[in-house]
């Protein structure tokens, strides 16, 4: 047998596995490493997260991921290159955590790898009715796992569009794991660049669903206007605006916000050119630079509430945990809370998973089912997802 299948064979035989989950999400700010000691599988899966960390990137490398990311026209030399160089430097920064945090890698099972999305292109924003549904992430799990010596899963979306789904989001599989329970309905909202819930009804089928922008219009726009800014910080700037309702009505009017759930969208739709082309369909291209961000805010925070709205149930003692960079936002939060009420929204802390580290856990105990788990578990409860484990092995030699 080849030493690295043997080698897998163990692990997947082990009682408890210490993964390593990454992600880099469409913000770019870093890479999430979440060093994660998993438990069992399927329904008796349980997760410690002994360290977590998100490793700046470089401007540098950001500018070059900038110049391909969500863009129909590229070139296409830079896309190659850059597969490789973010598997480079996802295993470099890797070393790096191992190094600080004193730990052998011989200690770390396996490495889940999401890679950097450049791309989402689902039936409904492509239309080529007769093309399937499509996504593509950059940094390649073999350079990964051949700097590091560890084996390592990648590539985790492929299978779920393979199978018919459309490659996201997939939170819906590891949060049926972590966070379902008896007694009440169970929600978890993920504001990163794009907002996202995960459904765990007390009866019925479990779902993930995007509802529309979380943080990516918001940053974009900080971005074009403040130098040296890439966020909103506390909402200093929206808290100086007015709600332009003409400019959130022209934003609320797109077609994904009648699509059916679930669904899924990416920055290839929620970008500057919609903001513009919302902002002109106004009649006016002088909306001073605090309301438009006071609308996107606004935007950002109906849109969620509007999806969520659909499905709460008070009779059913709901409850939201929330994880992504929007939860910081106050003017964001405070509108979410008050329209949301009386369902209390806490953070995933409270889950023993820190919000900020969610993401990378979640890729962690996918990588666990995929040596360990059974689709079976998923086939019973997802709606409308495909009931399969993810992700391609990537042996060290």
């Amino acid at each position: 047998m080849n030493q690295n299948v043997n080698k897998l064979y163990h692990i997947a035989q082990k009682k408890s596995r210490n993964i390593i989950g990454l992600m880099s999400g469409t913000s770019l700010d870093g890479l999430d490493v979440a060093l994660c000691n998993i438990t069992g599988y399927g329904n008796n899966t349980s997760v410690k997260v002994e360290k977590f960390i998100t490793w700046p990137y470089v401007q540098a490398y950001r500018n070059k991921v900038l110049e391909i990311i969500s863009k129909k026209n590229v070139n296409l030399e830079n896309v190659c290159l850059l597969h490789e160089i973010t598997g480079l430097l996802h295993a470099e920064i890797i070393n790096k955590c191992l190094k600080k945090w004193k730990i052998d890698a011989l200690q770390i099972d396996l490495i889940a790898s999401h890679g950097q999305t450049i791309y989402h292109a689902p039936r409904h924003l492509h239309t080529h009715k007769n093309l399937p549904n499509a996504t593509l992430q950059i940094g390649d799990a073999d350079h990964i796992a051949v700097k590091t010596g560890i084996i390592t899963i990648g590539d985790f979306r492929q299978k779920h569009v393979a199978a018919g789904g459309e490659g996201a989001p997939l939170a819906a599989y590891g949060d049926l794991l972590l966070f379902k329970e008896t007694g009440r309905d169970v929600f978890l909202l993920n504001i990163g660049g794009i907002a996202n819930f995960t459904y765990l009804p007390v009866k019925g089928n479990v779902f993930s669903t995007d509802t529309g922008p979380g943080n990516t219009l918001m940053d974009a726009w900080t971005q074009k206007n403040f130098t040296g800014f890439t966020y909103d910080e506390n909402a200093i700037i929206a808290k100086k605006g007015t709600v332009q309702q003409a400019l959130l009505q022209e934003l609320k009017s797109h077609p994904f916000f009648s699509l059916a759930f679930p669904k899924t969208t990416g920055l290839e739709l929620f970008n500057m050119p919609f903001l513009q082309n919302a902002i002109s369909r106004t009649g006016n291209n002088k909306i001073p630079i605090n309301d438009v961000m006071a609308t996107l805010n606004r935007f950002t925070a109906e849109t969620i509430v509007h999806s969520l709205q659909k499905f709460i149930n008070l009779k059913r003692n709901p409850i939201i945990y929330i994880s992504g960079g929007g939860m910081h936002n106050p003017m964001l939060m405070e509108f979410i809370e008050k329209e949301i009420s009386p369902v209390q929204i806490v953070s995933t802390i409270q889950k023993g998973i820190e919000p900020d580290a969610k993401e990378a856990v979640l890729f962690a105990v996918l990588a666990n089912e995929t040596v360990a788990g059974q689709p079976d578990v998923f086939a019973k409860h997802l709606k409308g997802m495909p009931a399969v484990t993810m992700g391609k092995i990537s042996f060290p030699g």
